[in-house]
């Protein structure tokens, strides 16, 4: 492949969109529990990330009915910390204010994850990376496992009595988005062939995993709710997924590409935006990196 075809190395996840329904709940979820700040407030919209970067971007959006459970869309956000006492800082601040809201934790060789579903049903993960050096490739393909972690360990090992009193400072951002698709050789079509993803990880007929630059994955589409799903209506949960690229060419050698293949997009120069297959709204800007 050409390396006009695919994605630059230094590509990066922006924020993740969501409708919902209680403004003030969801802000207070993502704020108070997870640990993020208000950037930016103006009805009917709230911006919560670190610093200057979006990390989740709420919209009040009550006229919107909920998703059903088999419906294509958002299957977790997930939010990367810089370090494990940030992360069990978050983890330990989500458990106390939102008992029984957690679905689960995983050490999958790359990194330490837990996971959480929001005051709406919208999934997230919170999770930490490992050192690229201790990453494996095995022919292209990273190797990810799901072994238990035993989530009361890790807080005993890595909670410091400040982030049990707040979120600890530091770097929070948008590592990775998995979306719920109604067939896994259609979205790795859409997301390899055409929009310039690598492929990292495939489970044949459930999952492909996605990344630009080496990234264990920026982007994972999966099935194990929706096979099946067809074209989305705009409903509460998944508003838009942005992707970072990191100049003005890597925007128009994307735009060159949706016009090869076919694909309906919108382009003023600084953004691309486009649907997927299941009407997954992406938008892709060449500024914005925090």
């Amino acid at each position: 492949m050409t390396e006009t075809s695919r994605f630059a190395a230094d590509t990066a996840m922006g924020a993740v969109t969501l409708n919902v329904a209680d403004l003030d709940a969801m802000t207070r979820y993502y704020r108070d529990a997870v640990g993020l700040e208000v950037i930016d407030e103006a009805d009917p919209r709230v911006v919560l990330g670190r610093g200057t970067r979006p990390v989740i971007v709420l919209v009040h959006s009550p006229e919107l009915r909920h998703a059903g459970p088999r419906e294509a869309g958002l299957f977790h956000t997930a939010i990367l910390f810089d370090s494990k006492a940030a992360l069990a800082s978050a983890v330990y601040s989500v458990a106390q204010k939102h008992p029984g809201t957690f679905t689960g934790s995983s050490d999958h060789f790359v990194s330490n994850a837990f996971y959480f579903d929001d005051p709406e049903g919208n999934g997230v993960e919170l999770y930490w990376d490992r050192d690229r050096s201790q990453w494996s490739w095995v022919h292209g393909t990273i190797e990810m496992g799901t072994v238990y972690l035993d989530p009361n360990r890790f807080l005993a090992e890595n909670l410091t009595e400040e982030g049990m009193e707040h979120a600890l400072p530091g770097d929070a951002r948008v590592g990775h988005v998995h979306l719920s698709v109604g067939d896994v050789d259609t979205a790795r079509a859409f997301y390899v062939d055409r929009l310039g993803f690598d492929e990292t990880i495939s489970i044949p007929g459930q999952a492909v995993f996605v990344s630009a630059g080496g990234y264990h994955h920026h982007m994972a589409m999966n099935v194990w709710n929706s096979r099946g799903a067809g074209r989305r209506q705009q409903t509460l949960g998944l508003g838009r997924v942005d992707i970072e690229v990191p100049d003005g060419d890597a925007l128009g050698e994307l735009g060159e590409r949706l016009a090869h293949f076919g694909i309906d997009s919108r382009d003023d120069g600084r953004t691309v935006e486009l649907d997927d297959p299941w009407g997954n709204r992406i938008l892709v800007t060449a500024e914005g990196r925090g």
